[in-house]
């Protein structure tokens, strides 16, 4: 029998959702490999942009990885908005919102979102956001079923707040706990709840 290895691992902000580059505008870029070692065969469950940070799992078994990505998964992100969010804008996200132009435009699945009263306790990102002369900031946690590529940014954007910073706090019962930017932990197994 098999014997699969599966790690929860803070991405930081900076880094690819991959192992290898291949392609040639990459070969300068910062991968998840270069944080830790890796079994052969280890793939990262969903992805997380290069400006993203957070949450993500990594495995060698694919099975769980199709388990992970079905929409009978939460995944919750806290997403760092430019402005003072409204109460109105909120209630858009939660209903679901058209977002995308032309063949590519499509309406988001409800999802659960609400205002954080106090900014997370996150590490100080490597690279500065900006500073508060720019403008006051908020929080938003925001939970979706669904992962289409940029969702969250495409979102926050279409309803007039831009994501300035985004962090992925849970996969189902999986959240970030203790852990640090960079930091890989391996573990028994994931444990899902589904929705």
């Amino acid at each position: 029998m098999i014997k699969h290895h599966h790690f929860i691992i803070y991405k930081p902000f900076g880094y690819l959702s991959q192992f290898v580059s291949n392609q040639n505008k990459q070969r300068n870029k910062k991968m998840l490999g270069d944080l830790y070692d890796f079994p052969e065969g280890a793939m990262a469950i969903g992805r997380l942009d290069e400006s993203s940070e957070g949450l993500l799992l990594v495995t060698t078994d694919g099975k769980v990885s199709e388990q992970v990505r079905s929409k009978e998964i939460e995944k919750e992100y806290y997403a760092q908005l430019d402005g003072e969010i409204t109460d109105e804008a909120v209630e858009q996200l939660k209903t679901g919102i058209e977002i995308g132009t032309g063949s590519n435009a499509y309406t988001t699945l409800p999802c659960k979102a609400f205002r954080l009263d106090l900014p997370p306790d996150f590490p100080p990102r490597a690279k500065k956001i900006r500073d508060e002369r720019h403008g006051p900031t908020s929080w938003l946690s925001i939970t979706l079923t669904e992962g289409k590529f940029r969702q969250v940014r495409k979102m926050t954007a279409a309803v007039g707040f831009p994501t300035l910073r985004l962090v992925r706090v849970r996969i189902g019962a999986i959240t970030l706990d203790r852990l640090e930017p960079g930091q890989a932990m391996e573990v028994d197994g994931f444990e899902m709840d589904a929705v």
